[in-house]
């Protein structure tokens, strides 16, 4: 019987958190293998990670949609740290009630005419430093950069970094990356897949550290907010997310677990990959679960002294592992 003769919303949720329950179940016990961590030819450096870190959250201003000269000079930042590395820099430019934003673009690869966008946003909600929420995602690209370069790649790889992505814009056609997807999708642009960085320095190891969007996952993930998530579409992901997914796993750099979410589900769009989905490209997040662990998303007590940057450091080599061997 298909859903379309079943007539109440409830019995449609009941039915699909019950699939989501053994979709979880059996990747659970098919990704558990105890394997050697793969050597990365050029590990994320620790160091320039938290000058990366303390560069977006030490600002005179907070990075949030009213300081845009605040948000720019983060924007300059970016794009010259990128220009660092590749030769193929620059601005997304566009207009909201007369003001000029910024996304900031850097490629690789150049010569592939099928690409991969590794996006995240610098932007905050309000006034604060917003350290997870995302200078880590940002930071994951600045790194990226430098690890990036002079690499042989089997795809086009664009690191795009994002402005307005918190409210008052989420969910409009103003965010950074609902900008950027339609600038693909209008342009017949060869995208097998984006990956979203969003929040990937905060992990706890005590009991009762992680909460879930259904409280039965915990049964299947346990409650210690230790691990890095790769969420994705139920049903439909695509093959970039499936391949990128392996190898991010396969990499071996931290724990991993993969959460296939249908849409209802609270948090699983709560970040730019959402655009991408809109426009019907394959994409997944990469992320810490968010305020479902990170009791400080959205608070002046997201700081840069409650990050792990020694595990942040392993998501980034998970990542540019997946990157460079993604056939």
């Amino acid at each position: 019987m298909g859903f379309k003769n079943i007539t109440k919303p409830a019995t449609r949720k009941l039915i699909l958190l019950a699939g989501l329950f053994l979709a979880v179940f059996f990747l659970f016990i098919s990704g558990k293998e105890d394997k050697p961590a793969k050597k990365s030819p050029v590990p994320a450096d620790r160091e320039r990670v938290q000058k990366h870190l303390e560069a977006l959250t030490q600002t005179p201003e907070f990075r949030n949609h009213k300081n845009r000269d605040q948000l720019n000079a983060v924007a300059d930042y970016i794009h010259q740290t990128f220009k660092a590395y590749s030769d193929s820099t620059g601005f997304q430019e566009y207009q909201v009630d007369g003001q000029t934003y910024k996304n900031v673009i850097c490629s690789f690869g150049t010569e592939n005419s099928k690409r991969i966008i590794i996006g995240a946003h610098y932007d905050v909600c309000g006034d604060q430093q917003g350290a997870d929420d995302n200078a880590t995602g940002v930071t994951a690209l600045l790194e990226l950069s430098r690890m990036l370069k002079g690499q042989k790649l089997n795809y086009r790889i664009d690191l795009v970094a994002y402005t307005l992505e918190e409210p008052p814009y989420f969910r409009t056609e103003n965010m950074g990356s609902y900008i950027h997807a339609k600038y693909l999708k209008d342009n017949k642009i060869d995208v097998y897949g984006m990956a979203s960085v969003e929040m990937i320095g905060y992990f706890k190891d005590e009991k009762r550290s992680q909460d879930f969007p259904v409280g039965v996952l915990s049964w299947i993930y346990g409650n210690k907010g230790d691990f890095i998530t790769l969420v994705k579409k139920f049903s439909g992901a695509g093959p970039f997310v499936k391949n990128f997914i392996d190898r991010f796993k396969d990499s071996n750099q931290i724990k991993t677990e993969t959460f296939p979410a249908p849409g209802f589900v609270k948090g699983v769009d709560f970040s730019d990959h959402l655009n991408y989905w809109k426009f019907n490209f394959p994409a997944l997040m990469i992320t810490d679960t968010s305020f479902f662990r990170n009791k400080n998303y959205h608070q002046t007590t997201d700081t840069l002294e409650t990050l792990d940057i020694n595990r942040m450091t392993k998501v980034i080599d998970a990542i540019f592992l997946s990157i460079i061997h993604l056939k």
